[in-house]
């Protein structure tokens, strides 16, 4: 740990600022402590990797300080710590990610110093935050020009995340996400093109271009029985208004002797409600020739109720934003739970997206959910490399390695 980074601590009270470096430094860690937050334009230097903050200050206080580090653009991860109610907290944190800020954690007053130690070990250099300020670098300049060229050209590739069954431990599908392969600036997020092709009209033609890569690649992801992983695609919210979708999707599945069964069309948009009966009559077309449906990023949407009600889908997925917090977060914890038993007195399966950690992992086995994708496992790879990251993990899972 030594040299990894420098730890900031805010706190009025001396005692508890030099308690912090004293065990900062006792596990190698530079460590800068000050009762003044109003300081922090010049404290907060690039080494700094991980900030102690007490919200209860008497002159600029916590929440005054985390909209100072938003205003200096700050990318360390952050400890809130405080005496107040837990709910508190994690009001201030979600006040921090609305800023743009990372938290990793809370410290409730009074604190053990195992657990201060276990976030000094673990956050001295955040590779969470440094990938989310890898994601809020200045966006790939693109025109509407480009784009079509690309699609002429073909320049779009999938990489594949897989999903794993929580009980068991098995594969049971990989999730399709687009990447443009630019002949030039290199491989461009989908961050960066997803909303102007949705402006512009060309999302179906990107949907198009996946679902028919994906359907030809799938087949590579045979296990040794010749079993496919059941393959997720997220489809547009102009495609489920298209009537003639169901048909152009089933042909498109015989083409590649397919099972309709074995693909899962995602669900993201709530403004599918918008045209109520376009789109009941398309996903229950899709039902009944056989395709699964699954509703994405649920607890996020305005209508996230009158989703469940209306769509006839298969699959739940949580989003994200509350797994990576379940364990830190009351409120992110219950929204998971709750919505794991609403999924399954609804009759569907409940995925959870954005596990990172084994800690996350057996929360969610222990509230029942059913399959888990993220970090932990495997970050979305090109086909060739999934090829070989299912050979390894099949490996270890029947005692091979």
């Amino acid at each position: 740990m030594t040299g990894s980074g420098r730890v900031l601590v805010i706190d009025d009270e001396e005692d508890i600022g030099e308690f912090i470096a004293i065990a900062a430094r006792h596990l190698g860690l530079q460590c800068t402590a000050t009762t003044d937050a109003s300081t922090l334009p010049a404290l907060l230097t690039p080494d700094v990797s991980l900030i102690v903050l007490d919200l209860m200050m008497p002159e600029m206080d916590g929440i005054e300080a985390l909209r100072l580090l938003s205003e200096l653009k700050c990318k360390a991860g952050i400890v809130l710590m405080s005496g107040i109610s837990k709910r508190v907290l994690e009001t201030a944190e979600k006040l921090a990610n609305a800023l743009g800020l990372f938290v990793v954690g809370h410290l409730a007053k009074p604190f053990q110093l195992a657990e201060l130690e276990e976030f000094l070990k673990k956050h001295s250099v955040p590779e969470s935050a440094t990938a989310v300020s890898a994601s809020q670098a200045p966006g790939v300049p693109v025109s509407d020009e480009g784009l079509r060229i690309a699609l002429d050209r073909n320049e779009f590739v999938l990489h594949y995340q897989p999903q794993i069954d929580i009980a068991t431990g098995a594969v049971i599908g990989v999730e399709a996400l687009s990447r443009w392969q630019h002949p030039e600036l290199g491989l461009i997020q989908p961050d960066n093109f997803i909303a102007r092709m949705e402006a512009v009209g060309l999302i179906d033609d990107l949907g198009w271009l996946v679902a028919n890569h994906a359907l030809a690649e799938v087949k590579q992801f045979e296990d040794k029985n010749n079993v496919l992983p059941r393959l997720s695609l997220n489809a547009s919210v102009q495609s489920f208004r298209n009537l003639k979708f169901p048909d152009k999707f089933a042909a498109l599945l015989k083409k590649h002797h397919l099972p309709a069964d074995g693909v899962i069309l995602e669900i993201t948009e709530s403004g599918l409600i918008h045209e109520l009966s376009r789109t009941l009559d398309v996903l229950a077309r899709l039902r009944v020739k056989g395709m699964r449906l699954s509703i994405d990023d649920f607890g996020t949407g305005y209508a996230m109720m009158q989703q469940l009600i209306n769509i006839p889908a298969t699959e739940l997925k949580i989003d994200r934003a509350f797994v990576m917090n379940m364990h830190l977060n009351s409120s992110d914890r219950i929204m998971v739970e709750k919505s794991i038993d609403i999924g399954h007195d609804m009759g569907m399966k409940v995925i959870a997206e954005g596990v990172e950690t084994e800690q996350q992992l057996g929360m969610l086995r222990r509230s029942g959910c059913d399959a888990a994708q993220g970090f932990l496992f495997s970050r979305p790879l090109p086909p060739k490399d999934l090829v070989a990251w299912l050979e390894a993990y099949h490996s270890r899972l029947n005692g091979h390695a």
